[in-house]
């Protein structure tokens, strides 16, 4: 590998051949190192490659700077495996140059057998302090404060899934890097979900803000078209905002594209795959992969539990699941079919329907359970019924009010989406406003009648 490596890197090739334009440009930036000590923002909407844009990353700056130490980190332990196995995958790394260091307290069952291997001498922090690449979450990478390893000791730390990690959890990791000439990269996206925080008092404090996101709302890294027009709108010194997208159906993407991504999202995905159900005999309108399934159900809760749960849209989730996996000639498979939900109690209620029809292996989970991760065909079951608003809109609509959340729940999709809700309530909120017009103005909308407001779209 050695002698296969310096060859590439003489003639500045990349290890990934298939990368595009905006993500070599990202990893040259970040190679040359001009931003220091500013951080670099990779900016990656969803199914944009960020992943393989952070493995060709650190693949680069391991081979073409010796001297390179890099920490990398990611909130959780799914995310920061990810990156262990895509780096494993790339068969680039020599034996020895890649550690992955645990809490103490991880359980060994929940590790990938091809991640286990790297664990090993990541026991030991002191020991693992010397591999070239280490690999833990942001919170892990406080046990090397106890080493006495010396400030700047990392020349780069690169942070995943930024935008989901708390301030203070980002600093964990940025804090053993040198101000004078460690390279902090930041990589995520301010748009999807952001931290989870639990305590009032956090969140009145704004800890619920990512670093990721208070810093691109700077003006630095803001969209300056009149400056920057001629490199996509921002200052390529400092952030890439990646925008070809690899996952979805061109009618699945403008929506998103337009609320959150300046129209800039471009449509790059498999033809074969993303077309595969526009003749399903469900669809309202054949060649659009869109249903919003108007129901007029009711929410209830059980006993004491604050969460919500809505019976009959429940019964036509399961409903649309059968339709999918029986598909006589394009049965969708039951992993690649997803139930999204924003409620415990409804998700509960959805798995006990499909194990009724032998369907137990469809993933049913909350919004959070799904960030990251796409799916053939995603159903999203939004609960919330009540129509007697006592003026505080938000609080009838729960969760569903939070913009992050329903960008993330409606871009996991590669082929086809089924929105099943209460259009009367819906219509209350900006984002499902907007795609409860977007699915009268395509003619995908069915079910029941509509508010008064949206009836002069349903022609």
């Amino acid at each position: 590998v050695g002698e296969t490596v310096t060859l590439k890197q003489r003639d500045g090739e990349f290890f990934n051949p298939m990368l595009n334009e905006q993500q070599k440009l990202a990893v040259k930036r970040i190679l040359s190192g001009e931003c220091r000590p500013t951080p670099y923002v990779l900016f990656g909407p969803p199914g944009t490659g960020k992943t393989l844009t952070v493995v060709e990353t650190i693949l680069q700056i391991h081979y073409t700077l010796p001297d390179s130490r890099i920490l990398v980190c990611a909130p959780s332990n799914a995310a920061t495996d990810l990156i262990c196995l895509r780096l494993h995958q790339s068969n680039l790394l020599k034996q020895g140059a890649m550690v992955r260091v645990n809490a103490s307290f991880r359980s060994e069952e929940l590790i990938d057998d091809r991640v286990k291997p790297y664990c090993k001498d990541g026991d030991d922090v002191r020991k693992a302090s010397w591999f070239r690449i280490i690999i833990t979450t942001c919170s892990s990478a406080g046990m090397f404060y106890q080493t006495e390893i010396r400030l700047g000791h990392f020349t780069h730390v690169i942070l995943d899934e930024a935008g989901q990690a708390s301030e203070p959890e980002s600093l964990i990791p940025i804090g053993l890097i040198s101000e004078a000439n460690g390279q902090v990269v930041l990589v995520g996206d301010p748009k999807q979900l952001g931290p989870v925080i639990k305590s009032k008092i956090a969140l009145t404090f704004g800890l619920n803000m990512s670093l990721l996101e208070r810093l691109t709302s700077r003006e630095i890294y803001l969209r300056d078209e009149d400056a920057f027009s001629a490199c996509g709108a921002y200052n390529p010194l400092l952030i890439t905002k990646l925008v070809k997208n690899y996952r979805s159906h061109s009618a699945l993407i403008a929506l998103p594209s337009k609320l959150f991504y300046h129209k800039e999202l471009e449509v790059c995905a498999d033809t074969s795959v993303v077309t595969s159900l526009l003749h399903w005999k469900k669809l309202p309108r054949k060649g659009f992969p869109l249903i919003f399934h108007g129901i007029r159900g009711s929410e209830t809760r059980e006993g004491r539990s604050p969460s919500w749960f809505n019976p009959t849209e429940a019964v036509q989730v399961m409903r649309y699941c059968c339709h999918l996996a029986k598909n006589e000639n394009a049965a969708v498979p039951v992993t690649d079919m997803g139930v999204i939900t924003p409620y415990r109690k409804q998700v509960e209620k959805i798995r006990f329907l499909l194990r009724s029809v032998d369907l137990a292996d469809i993933k049913v989970g909350t919004v959070e359970e799904f960030q990251g991760q796409e799916y053939m065909a995603i159903i999203l079951s939004t609960v919330r019924s009540h129509e007697d608003m006592f003026g505080d809109d938000k609080h009838c609509l729960g969760f569903l009010c939070n913009p992050k959340r329903f960008n993330v729940a409606i871009t996991r999709a590669k082929a086809l989406l089924i929105v099943v809700g209460n259009p009367h309530v819906l219509v209350k909120d900006p984002c499902f406003c907007a795609l409860l017009e977007y699915s009268l103005t395509n003619r995908v909308y069915v079910g029941c009648d509509l508010p008064s407001e949206l009836e002069c779209l349903h022609k």
